[in-house]
């Protein structure tokens, strides 16, 4: 994803000649950037630390430490593992009854850390960072709440942990042997598109990085920060990016299960012990899962910074007012449609009901988009036209030939 020699050559020990074992004397072992996270770190603590000194002093130390707390916070209420057994003791930290509520409290907050780092900085180029992070963070919160909202009213509880044992159910409630995963139900991937563009815009990165874009604010809201203040502020956008990571894959992804498989089924249908082993297999194994669904987000976010450039302020305003909220309001309703009908109808009558309700709101919103563009003025033509300055001259005059009245 990058074409620069840097973390992939980094870190190469040598081992010393008067190495004791034979052949390993002056050998260099190449650690793959695996160690660069390390040098990083011991790298930002031995960097000098800078403080302006027209700073609010209070509010710019306490700025990065808000900026790390919500990622740490969220972390507590994610279940990386199932609700009984062993792991029903270990996970989650809280099994809060408002956890999806809680989640997105949290998360909000970070934009505190943000904004407080812009006015404490005594910096106007910091400022508009942090009043960018704070208009961005009110225009995509709505857009999230209301996919998640979604997902609640399908499961009908906030916890995440229900969320989880929800997707375990038959898929569209009629595969047995697949699970529910909410991604592959139509109001579900809806949701999860919406969610994920909000998360990326919630988290600063790529290509919603307007609060701290270089080309603009020259670093943005973290401009006057250094040493280890400055690295507080990337701890906390790489742990927020793999705590909604962890999030989504609760959301969407059946958590901790391995695939959308309903392995205990297919063994008592079928008898086949290979399934039973791998049933086992995926609730042991429910903590390595999980985290790597967490990595997989992280590479997500890591390998879109380095494919789309960064939207212009008007063009992320216009995404997060005028699409993702209209979209994700008529997927709520959607999602209520589809309840009532499955009460009534059954699974058949529900899905129907819901289809009907997709259909009707996607042609009242191509005839929206319609009708605004038909009633906004064309735009006029501009021209440039260069013109020559008029010819101008300019007389010398010799002072000591002029006559003085």
């Amino acid at each position: 994803m990058q074409d620069r020699i840097g973390p992939n050559r980094s870190g190469t020990i040598t081992l010393p000649d008067s190495f004791p074992l034979k052949g390993l004397a002056g050998k260099k072992i190449r650690t793959f950037g695996f160690i660069q996270p390390l040098l990083d770190g011991v790298k930002l603590f031995t960097k000098e630390d800078i403080t302006p000194s027209a700073v609010d002093r209070k509010i710019y130390f306490i700025a990065p430490a808000l900026a790390l707390f919500p990622a740490f916070a969220l972390g507590a209420t994610l279940p990386w593992g199932p609700n009984f057994g062993l792991y029903g003791i270990l996970t989650p930290v809280a099994d809060v009854e408002i956890g999806v509520l809680y989640a997105l409290a949290i998360s909000s907050l970070g934009a505190y850390g943000i904004v407080l780092a812009g006015y404490a900085s005594n910096n106007k180029y910091s400022l508009m960072g942090g009043l960018r992070a704070s208009a961005q963070l009110i225009s995509y919160e709505l857009a999230m709440a209301m996919s998640v909202a979604c997902i609640v009213m399908a499961v009908g509880s906030m916890k995440l942990t229900n969320v989880v044992v929800e997707q375990e159910k038959p898929l569209w409630g009629l595969l047995e042997g697949v699970q529910n995963w909410f991604i592959l139900t139509p109001f579900g991937f809806i949701a999860a598109v919406i969610f994920l563009i909000a998360v990326i815009a919630e988290t600063n990165r790529a290509p919603f990085d307007l609060p701290e874009a270089e080309n603009e604010l020259i670093a943005g809201y973290h401009t006057e920060y250094s040493s280890m203040k400055f690295a507080v502020f990337f701890m906390g956008e790489y742990a927020a990016m793999f705590i909604f990571s962890g999030i989504f894959a609760a959301l969407f992804l059946g958590g901790y299960n391995i695939l959308p498989v309903n392995w205990n089924h297919l063994y008592q249908s079928t008898g086949n012990n290979l399934f039973h082993i791998i049933d086992n297999a995926n609730y042991w194994l429910a903590p390595i899962v999980f985290l790597g669904k967490c990595f997989g987000g992280i590479t997500f976010f890591v390998w879109l910074r380095a494919t789309l450039p960064r939207l212009r302020y008007d063009q992320l305003m216009d995404l997060g007012w005028k699409s993702l909220l209209p979209i994700s309001v008529a997927n709520f309703i959607v999602v209520g449609i589809w309840i009532i009908g499955t009460s009534l109808y059954g699974p058949i009558g529900g899905w129907g009901a819901a289809i009907a309700a997709m259909v009707i709101t996607l042609v009242l919103y191509l005839n929206i988009l319609s009708v605004s563009k038909k009633g906004a003025p064309a735009n006029d033509k501009r021209t440039v036209t260069m013109v020559t300055s008029p010819k101008r001259t300019v007389t010398l005059v010799d002072p000591a030939k002029t006559e003085t009245p």
